[in-house]
């Protein structure tokens, strides 16, 4: 029998994840070769006039409510080191006649000079209220009798046709592109921001439109753009609503879940390091008066080692538990110069109190949640942000329709259409031998694969899959070709609604494999033809014939064999 296999793959699974404002020079980024997004508009309705200096309700005035801002400053960035002088540029919108806008924190924080151009005109700007926690900022442009936009009211529902307005890579062209909302409730724990949840879209978004509305035909926001993950067509905005119980603070003036920085999480690829990088500090804040410079490292909070998930949680989760003027014990890592320094945030400043090799600081230990060295076992409390890529093996399925969620400790796939393989990888560190098991619990119908993979590389990869029948084939892959090395059955699986523990052992040049234990006929196999030595690991579900799948993936572990 042949198995339901994709017919392409990418060889080197990575996430790509990216803000969505341009960064580093006044002059856009190398990626403002990339073709501008083109302008899309309804044509069913004719639409409206807006009033003088009202609310815009129709997409031809739309930018007269929608800025580009320039913060130049000093900034250091974790992968481009030292900025001085350097200009970033994100969009914005007017929500008050008065000037008041709304962007993102990233946009802003942490600069010397704001400036914001509107149709041609170039104003300035200060920033009045920031979080980093939602990467919101409110800042008030010189003027008034502004034309502004209005919050939309509904439910953004899946389906439900948006805009994304802004002005992409830094260019002064607006830009307006058409999409439709693509999950209510995506995952809002992310490197650069905590919510919990924002909207999935594919109005394409591109760096320069961090901080622009996504709006409804009618010019009404339904969310804020920040991030975007490009190569796989998903774009994320703040939902309205959020976004809206903050605004009302920030816009008098006051910082929400913040202590004034402009940071990302960061994690070593061994992950004995992680932390908050830094990149600018907003003066007069509680992070500016304990010492925080930009290229520090927020190590610790109140003892506890931040970013281990590669992501904001746990250090916006201790803002959420503390006021804003709370002393908080904290550690930070000087990278330039290796410095270990200890004080305390609304108390006691940092002072030096060791050092750090190459290696780091010592790092975290603990085996799941994200909290990962080599070996570990991820227990999905959290969203780890692997790499992540679906691919479409039926041509009639749709790969939107292959979606994951996280509850009550379990990683949630939902397939609906057949022929979808959703593959999860982790990245952060390169094996030659592992071991790895997966327990998986079905949900749906019993027409389902699961699949174990490792020394994902250049070269290929291997891939044990196991069918829902006990079917299973050993795969050696490259990019586009799948070489079956052997198969088999079990009898060993446990059918219908049920959970299975599979194990996949690569050990120098044997491959192992198991079912709840039992080794079927065919294992170990050796292989001395493909010889892959090292690469990633991890593991994909996907469908079949049948749908809709359901699959809960309850852990996964990595360890030695």
């Amino acid at each position: 029998m042949k198995s339901a296999k994709p017919f392409l793959f990418v060889v080197i699974l990575v996430m790509v994840v990216s803000l969505a404002c341009t960064f580093g020079s006044n002059n856009p980024p190398s990626e403002a070769n990339t073709p501008q997004p083109v302008v899309e508009k309804p044509t069913e309705e004719k639409s409206e006039p807006t009033p003088s200096g009202g609310a815009v309700n129709n997409l031809d005035d739309l930018r007269d409510a929608v800025v580009q801002i320039e913060a130049v400053g000093t900034f250091v960035d974790p992968q481009v080191g030292l900025l001085v002088n350097a200009g970033g540029r994100g969009s914005g919108f007017i929500i008050d006649p008065s000037g008041i806008a709304v962007t993102n924190n990233h946009v802003v924080t942490g600069a010397a000079t704001l400036k914001v151009f509107l149709n041609g005109e170039q104003y300035s700007a200060r920033v009045l209220g920031a979080s980093e926690c939602a990467d919101l900022a409110v800042i008030k442009i010189e003027g008034s009798n502004f034309k502004y936009l209005d919050w939309f009211t509904g439910d953004a529902k899946t389906g439900t046709e948006v805009y994304s307005a802004g002005f992409p890579l830094g260019e002064p062209q607006f830009t307006l592109t058409k999409g439709i909302i693509s999950k209510e409730k995506a995952d809002g724990h992310t490197d650069w921001a905590s919510l919990d949840y924002v909207l999935s879209h594919d109005a394409t978004i591109n760096p320069g439109n961090s901080g622009g509305p996504l709006i409804t035909k009618d010019a009404q926001v339904v969310g804020v753009n920040y991030r975007s993950r490009p190569n796989f067509n998903q774009y994320f905005a703040i939902d309205a609503r959020t976004a809206q119980k903050m605004i009302s603070d920030l816009q008098t003036g006051k910082d929400v879940l913040s202590i004034g920085v402009n940071g990302v999480a960061v994690r070593s690829e061994d992950g004995s390091l992680s932390g908050i990088w830094v990149m600018s500090v907003k003066s007069g804040t509680p992070a500016d008066k304990a010492g925080i410079k930009p290229g520090d490292i927020l190590f610790q909070m109140e003892g506890l080692v931040l970013g281990t998930d590669g992501t904001m949680k746990d250090y916006c989760d201790i803002l959420r538990s503390r006021s804003a003027t709370d002393t908080m014990s904290l550690t930070v890592i000087r990278f330039a110069t290796g410095e270990i320094l200890e004080g305390q945030l609304n108390g006691r400043e940092l002072a030096v109190t060791g050092s750090f090799g190459s290696g780091g600081s010592g790092g975290s230990g603990g085996s799941s949640g994200g909290d990962q060295g080599a070996y570990f076992t991820e227990e999905f409390d959290s969203d780890p942000q692997w790499g992540y890529y679906v691919v479409q093996g039926n041509s009639n399925s749709n790969i939107n329709n292959a979606t994951y969620s996280f509850k009550n400790g379990r990683m949630v796939f939902d397939i609906l259409d057949p022929g979808l393989f959703a593959y999860y990888i982790y990245e952060a560190y390169t094996y030659t031998n592992t071991w790895l098991d997966i327990i998986v619990d079905n949900r749906g119908v019993n027409s389902q694969q699961v699949s174990l993979v490792c020394r994902v590389g250049d070269e290929g990869w291997y891939e044990w899959a196991v069918q829902s029948d006990g079917l299973w084939y050993l795969f050696y892959a490259t990019g586009d070709n799948y070489i079956v090395m052997t198969n088999g059955g079990s009898t060993a699986i446990k059918q219908g609604k049920a959970v299975n523990q599979y194990t996949f052992v690569c050990n120098d040049d044997k491959l192992s494999f198991a079912i709840n234990g039992v080794e079927p006929k065919g294992s170990p196999y050796t292989d001395r033809k493909y010889a892959l030595r090292d690469g990633f690991a991890g593991f994909s579900i996907s469908s079949l014939r049948a749908t809709p799948v359901k699959i809960e993936v309850d852990a996964f572990r990595i360890q030695e064999p």
